[in-house]
């Protein structure tokens, strides 16, 4: 039926000539394939019914002077750009959309290029806590980050693409392309690049390495009794282009503003440029305003608030400028005595204080130091003061029943002050993004050391 449809499909061509892409005298095809990214999809990629406007008249009689393509290459290559979409393709936005794909030309399987690490690599499910599906409480995963700091990932991410380098050859070729359509009827080529197997997985892997911080990924499961929960794991991961453009212009964005970041972000993860200012600053700033999430939307925040990280992070591993350059630790670094981190360690200190307390007295809000966090981060000598006497309550409740406690969460106030330069500390400067990253860290750090809770019993803990 195959054969005869095609026998039948031929004799409907137009006119014989010669075929651009094969060079052989052939039976021309008039009217290309449609339907490419999806069944109701109608934009073409070659078109050359337009006879009657002004696309060649002037500089050819016919449209087969400027490019004349076969039946058999035409169906050929739009069936396997159409198979290849349905089975690999990264798609964006539901009407027009904007696609992704990228292959080998031996038809090899290879890691895609906006998939996040976390889904590249095998997951281990032990990584994953289960907690209620109305919970608040983030879990995490059982490795001890702030000893490794990120070690195991490193290699595993390197075993990964070893894996890949050994199946590919090194004059392997890989595509990369985009496609999508301003109007229902015209599709463009908007991204296309070329390169061989080594590059492509090298490239790949400074991204995710350079990127890597601790992200928030959750699923929603159904247990053996039919009650439905959500798994959440914190794995050191890089972040999905999507997430970038949702974390630096709102869940609100339109899809042609999520397509125009995606846009920017592939030649950062194919060509190792430099990550755009811009799109860092939003995502600071988004995650800096804590009180613009709603309290059913906490989780969204800390999302965001770990891929402002991985981007500060990243940004700065490949700093236009080789003296910026900087290769933050994803643990925490107790030793590093920059104002902007040294600062966010002191605001995560806060808010566990006040955390704590308020969880003795069985009170449910957010913590003077989440609701002032934009402010600290703006006027950060300012804010510390107002935080710090609004935490003097809490400690007097504290100093009843869990003194250990606030011991040594003092002393390491403490210590940090020591570890200011005097006119850093009072400067009126703004704080930069790297406050988010002593904030988590130190935040991060509370949650994986189990020895920081021993005086949560009421005994004290060991200084």
């Amino acid at each position: 039926m195959i054969e005869k449809w095609i026998q039948f499909d031929q004799l409907n061509s137009s006119s014989e000539g010669l075929c651009f892409i094969s060079g052989n005298q052939t039976r021309l095809i008039g009217n290309h394939s449609r339907f490419i990214r999806n069944s109701g999809d109608g934009a073409k990629l070659v078109s050359s019914n337009d006879s009657n406007g002004y696309t060649y008249r002037g500089r050819f009689l016919d449209e087969t002077e400027a490019c004349s393509i076969s039946f058999d290459v035409s169906q050929k290559a739009h069936n396997a750009l159409r198979w290849l979409i349905a089975r690999q393709g990264m798609k964006i936005g539901e009407k027009n959309q904007l696609v992704y794909i990228a292959w080998a030309l031996s038809g090899k399987k290879i890691p895609q290029p906006l998939a996040d690490s976390f889904w590249l690599l095998t997951v281990d499910e032990d990584d994953l806590d289960e907690v209620a599906e109305t919970d608040k409480t983030e879990t995490t995963a059982p490795i001890d980050h702030s000893l490794d700091t990120g070690q195991s990932y490193a290699i595993q991410l390197r075993n990964y693409m070893a894996g890949y380098a050994a199946k590919l050859s090194h004059h392997e070729q890989i595509t990369i392309m985009g496609i999508d359509s301003a109007t229902p009827g015209r599709m463009g080529i908007i991204y296309y690049r070329e390169m061989l197997s080594p590059e492509f997985l090298q490239r790949l892997e400074i991204w995710h390495n350079q990127f890597a911080w601790p992200q928030r990924h959750s699923r929603d499961i159904t247990d053996k009794t039919g009650k439905k929960r959500t798994q959440v794991s914190w794995p050191i991961s890089s972040p999905v282009p999507k997430d970038i453009a949702v974390a630096a212009y709102g869940e609100n964005a339109d899809d042609t503003l999520k397509k125009k970041v995606i846009e920017r972000l592939l030649p950062c993860i194919i060509d190792g440029q430099p990550f755009p200012r811009d799109l860092l600053e939003n995502c600071v700033r988004k995650a800096s305003n804590r009180n613009a999430y709603p309290s059913d939307k906490h989780w969204l925040w800390e999302k965001n608030l770990g891929l402002a990280c991985a981007l500060y992070k990243g940004f700065y591993a490949r700093h236009p400028h080789q003296k910026l350059r900087r290769d933050y630790a994803m643990a925490l670094e107790e030793d590093y005595t920059a104002r902007d981190y040294l600062y966010g360690r002191l605001l995560a200190i806060a808010e566990y204080i006040e955390e704590m307390a308020l969880n003795i007295g069985g009170e449910s809000r957010s913590t003077t130091a989440a609701r002032l966090m934009q402010r600290f981060a703006d006027r950060p000598f300012e804010t510390w003061r107002t935080i710090e006497l609004a935490l003097q309550p809490y400690m007097q409740r504290l100093r009843v029943s869990r003194g250990g406690f606030l011991t040594n969460r003092l002393k390491e106030i403490d210590t940090i002050k020591t570890m200011f330069n005097r006119h850093d500390f009072i400067s009126k400067e703004k704080l930069s993004g790297e406050f988010l990253l002593g904030y988590h860290c130190q935040r991060y750090h509370f949650k994986h050391k189990p020895e920081l809770h021993e005086g949560i019993s009421g005994s004290g803990e060991s200084a």
